[in-house]
């Protein structure tokens, strides 16, 4: 019993290494345009590097879950299959106006399943759609974190249920649309409008007037679609969240070990499997 408890801690410490060294890169990969200065030795085009890193990082997650025995084969095959839902939404959606189907699915399975399956599943939803649509480029790196991110930080908001839970996502849904575009514009901003116009991005200037640049580029490029994403979000998440959330907890649950008190159920499990 005592080994089963310091196995599970270790595999949540794994976890929450992976985690934050995802959380690490992805901050040095999105927040770039603030360090570039002309005297750094570094180029514009060498920021798509970080693809290299997605990756294994994805992979590190995934392995530290099996690891801490918080993922096992039904877990894995729930993972591949809500990918494959999100390859299929994407398209669909297409991002006219804003309106795209697949976040609302990152965040309530990363809800269900915790944030190191939230990440998984948005940056391997993101890699797979990109190769169906031929999204492939440098901004698939940084739409992999942004989306990873999406699912991992649905997965730690605070333990609530009910009505009380579904309006907690919601917001979360509305608030995390305009987080995601305003960092993939960012990471981006310097090749998007020149180098001649007012809002464009200077590595001669600081941090703070760039920021002021950065976000009258944004007002006036993308705050509509950001705008449509989040309303996506939010209302599907209203609409379908509880519904769906019973289900992927219902699916989650054979994974799921059991509560610290109820030694009995655990050793009558333990006598089972012996048997």
């Amino acid at each position: 019993m005592r080994a089963s408890w310091a196995g599970r801690a270790g595999g949540n410490a794994r976890v929450s290494i992976a985690v934050v060294v995802a959380v690490g890169i992805g901050a040095v990969a999105f927040s770039w345009p603030l360090f570039l200065r002309p005297e750094s030795g570094l180029r514009p085009e060498q920021a798509p590097i970080v693809f290299a890193l997605v990756l294994p990082i994805v992979l590190a997650i995934v392995l530290s879950e099996v690891a801490g025995g918080r993922m096992d084969a039904r877990t894995l095959a729930m993972l591949g299959v809500l990918a494959a839902v999100g390859t299929i939404l994407r398209p669909l959606s297409a991002g006219t106006a804003g309106f795209e189907l697949v976040f609302f699915v990152l965040i309530l399975a990363g809800r269900a399943f915790g944030a190191g399956f939230g990440f998984a599943l948005g940056a391997i939803t993101l890699f797979t759609s990109a190769l169906i649509t031929s999204g492939v480029g440098p901004w698939l790196p940084y739409q992999m974190l942004a989306a990873g991110f999406v699912g991992l930080f649905a997965g730690l908001l605070p333990r609530v249920r009910g009505r009380v839970e579904v309006v907690l996502l919601a917001g979360y849904g509305f608030v995390s649309a305009f987080a995601y575009g305003w960092v993939m514009d960012f990471s981006f901003w310097p090749f998007g409008i020149g180098n001649d116009t007012q809002i464009s991005f200077d590595p001669a200037l600081g941090p703070v007037e760039n920021l002021h640049r950065f976000v009258l580029y944004n007002l006036a490029t993308s705050m509509g679609w950001n705008l449509g994403r989040a309303l996506t979000n939010a209302v599907l998440i209203a609409l379908v969240g509880p519904a769906l959330l019973r289900l992927l907890r219902r699916s989650a649950r054979p994974a799921a070990f059991a509560p610290a008190g109820s030694r009995s159920g655990v050793h009558g499990g333990m006598e089972r499997r012996k048997a």
